[in-house]
Protein backbone atom coordinates (compact mmCIF):
# COMPACT_ATOMS: atom_id res chain seq x y z
CA UNK A 1 0.00 0.00 0.00
CA UNK A 2 2.71 2.32 1.11
CA UNK A 3 4.75 1.33 -2.42
CA UNK A 4 1.34 2.72 -4.05
CA UNK A 5 1.03 6.13 -2.49
CA UNK A 6 4.26 6.69 -3.29
CA UNK A 7 4.68 6.00 -6.95
CA UNK A 8 1.99 7.99 -7.12
CA UNK A 9 3.69 11.12 -5.90
CA UNK A 10 6.57 10.57 -7.55
CA UNK A 11 6.63 12.81 -11.35
CA UNK A 12 6.11 10.14 -14.02
CA UNK A 13 8.56 10.32 -17.29
CA UNK A 14 5.79 12.01 -19.28
CA UNK A 15 4.77 14.96 -16.95
CA UNK A 16 8.52 15.73 -17.19
CA UNK A 17 8.67 15.25 -20.70
CA UNK A 18 5.76 17.36 -20.92
CA UNK A 19 7.41 20.05 -19.07
CA UNK A 20 10.50 20.13 -20.88
CA UNK A 21 8.57 20.39 -24.08
CA UNK A 22 6.15 23.41 -23.09
CA UNK A 23 9.52 25.23 -22.10
CA UNK A 24 10.91 24.84 -25.73
CA UNK A 25 7.29 26.01 -26.70
CA UNK A 26 7.37 29.07 -24.84
CA UNK A 27 11.00 29.78 -25.23
CA UNK A 28 10.47 29.46 -29.11
CA UNK A 29 7.06 31.33 -28.82
CA UNK A 30 8.85 34.42 -26.64
CA UNK A 31 11.49 34.63 -29.02
CA UNK A 32 9.29 36.15 -32.25
CA UNK A 33 9.53 39.26 -30.68
CA UNK A 34 12.71 41.19 -30.70
CA UNK A 35 13.20 44.90 -29.26
CA UNK A 36 16.70 45.89 -29.57
CA UNK A 37 19.01 48.98 -30.98
CA UNK A 38 21.72 49.89 -33.29
CA UNK A 39 23.95 52.45 -33.78
CA UNK A 40 23.60 53.89 -37.51
CA UNK A 41 25.78 57.22 -38.20
CA UNK A 42 26.78 57.65 -34.77
CA UNK A 43 23.10 58.04 -34.06
CA UNK A 44 21.36 55.10 -31.75
CA UNK A 45 18.35 53.60 -33.54
CA UNK A 46 15.50 51.53 -32.42
CA UNK A 47 14.07 48.47 -33.74
CA UNK A 48 11.39 46.13 -32.96
CA UNK A 49 9.91 42.47 -34.52
CA UNK A 50 6.34 41.85 -33.69
CA UNK A 51 5.07 38.26 -35.36
CA UNK A 52 1.48 38.30 -36.38
CA UNK A 53 -0.81 35.82 -38.18
CA UNK A 54 -2.42 36.86 -41.00
CA UNK A 55 -4.71 34.73 -42.94
CA UNK A 56 -3.54 31.73 -40.77
CA UNK A 57 0.21 32.47 -41.81
CA UNK A 58 3.19 33.77 -39.80
CA UNK A 59 4.48 37.22 -40.52
CA UNK A 60 6.63 39.44 -39.19
CA UNK A 61 6.17 43.65 -38.89
CA UNK A 62 9.58 45.39 -38.07
CA UNK A 63 9.93 48.72 -36.95
CA UNK A 64 13.00 51.26 -37.20
CA UNK A 65 13.20 54.48 -35.86
CA UNK A 66 15.93 56.83 -34.23
CA UNK A 67 14.57 58.88 -31.67
CA UNK A 68 17.03 62.44 -30.93
CA UNK A 69 17.67 62.36 -34.71
CA UNK A 70 15.08 62.03 -36.58
CA UNK A 71 11.14 61.44 -37.06
CA UNK A 72 11.38 58.66 -40.33
CA UNK A 73 10.93 55.05 -39.30
CA UNK A 74 11.33 52.57 -41.33
CA UNK A 75 8.68 49.69 -41.08
CA UNK A 76 8.49 46.20 -43.44
CA UNK A 77 6.35 43.30 -43.12
CA UNK A 78 7.17 39.58 -44.74
CA UNK A 79 7.44 36.04 -43.65
CA UNK A 80 11.37 35.93 -42.89
CA UNK A 81 11.95 36.68 -39.49
CA UNK A 82 15.54 37.51 -40.27
CA UNK A 83 14.54 39.37 -43.42
CA UNK A 84 12.43 41.80 -41.79
CA UNK A 85 15.46 43.35 -40.20
CA UNK A 86 17.33 43.97 -43.18
CA UNK A 87 13.63 44.84 -45.12
CA UNK A 88 12.72 47.43 -42.15
CA UNK A 89 16.57 48.82 -42.23
CA UNK A 90 16.12 49.37 -46.35
CA UNK A 91 13.21 51.27 -45.99
CA UNK A 92 14.13 53.80 -42.92
CA UNK A 93 17.76 54.19 -45.30
CA UNK A 94 15.66 54.60 -48.18
CA UNK A 95 13.64 57.39 -46.66
CA UNK A 96 16.93 59.09 -45.18
CA UNK A 97 18.27 59.32 -48.43
CA UNK A 98 14.95 61.09 -49.93
CA UNK A 99 14.72 63.25 -46.84
CA UNK A 100 18.33 64.56 -47.45
CA UNK A 101 19.34 63.44 -43.83
CA UNK A 102 21.75 60.72 -45.16
CA UNK A 103 24.11 61.36 -48.48
CA UNK A 104 25.40 58.53 -50.39
CA UNK A 105 28.99 59.71 -48.79
CA UNK A 106 28.38 59.22 -45.46
CA UNK A 107 26.59 55.54 -46.33
CA UNK A 108 29.75 54.14 -47.92
CA UNK A 109 32.01 55.43 -45.09
CA UNK A 110 29.54 54.15 -43.06
CA UNK A 111 29.73 50.54 -44.97
CA UNK A 112 33.46 50.72 -45.19
CA UNK A 113 33.69 51.05 -41.45
CA UNK A 114 32.09 48.00 -40.76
Amino acid sequence: MVGVMTSSLLPTCEAQGWEVVAAAVAEKIAGLWVDDQMVFLGHTCQYSVNPKIKRFELYFKGRMWCPGWTTIRGEAETRSRSGVVTKTTQDFVRKAFQSGIVTEEQARVWLNSK
